[in-house]
């Protein structure tokens, strides 16, 4: 049987600080509020936005314009500003070869396969499951039980790759293996506490996979 590889997105097969910046500052100054700590904010990516904005000081009754807000300005610029990571093409062609391959990510559904049939990679994956396909995202095991449901593949021998602890708390909540990454904006430290299975690039991750 073939395996299963399911990657998350930012910060693991991607790079959208950017678009993800600018996205959040322009929130934050159409109501009337200064820029937010750019380095706080890329240590919450991961999290779903509502959380991203609750934490960095939005109110909560605004959170859904802060929202609104965020992809006004996300969508005019998100397939300029965002770049696959070194490897992540090769890696998602490698895993293709051997494994059924799967998204889950707390980006919608809809902006990630136009965003990855843009960037040339789309055609590597078989589903994407994102923040809009369920009701509880990441750390909760539900997206990655969808993925698998739709690709209708079992547990066995199924992987998430993610950068992130969400990523790594998702697989073990999910029963499936967790692989980390240091390329994106969780640290060694943090995502060594979830899983013993820690590398540098995606490309890494699935030559590893390969092997198991």
């Amino acid at each position: 049987m073939k395996k299963t590889i399911l990657f998350d997105l930012d910060g693991t097969l991607i790079d959208s600080t950017s678009a993800i910046l600018k996205g959040f500052d322009r929130a934050f100054l159409s109501h009337g509020k200064k820029e937010p700590d750019h380095n706080a904010l890329k240590s919450l990516v991961g999290h779903t936005l509502e959380i991203m904005f609750e934490r960095l000081g939005a109110s909560k009754n605004l959170i859904d314009s802060y929202i609104k807000e965020y992809k006004a300005c996300y969508e005019k610029i998100y397939l300029d500003e965002t770049v696959l990571l070194d490897y992540a093409n090769e890696a998602l062609k490698e895993a293709s070869s051997f494994a059924d391959v799967g998204i889950v990510t707390t980006k919608t559904s809809k902006f990630s396969i136009i965003l990855l049939e843009h960037l040339g990679v789309m055609k590597y994956i078989k589903t994407v499951i994102g923040r809009d396909d369920v009701a509880n995202p990441k750390p909760n095991p539900e997206p990655i039980n969808l993925a698998l449901t739709r690709l209708n593949k079992d547990k066995n021998n199924a992987f998430m790759v993610g950068d992130t602890i969400m990523d790594l708390m998702a697989a073990q909540a999910a029963f499936v293996t967790g692989v980390g990454l240091t390329c994106g904006y969780g640290q060694k430290s943090d995502l060594e506490k979830f899983s013993k299975h820690i590398f540098s690039n995606p490309f890494e991750a699935v030559s590893f996979i390969k092997e198991v």
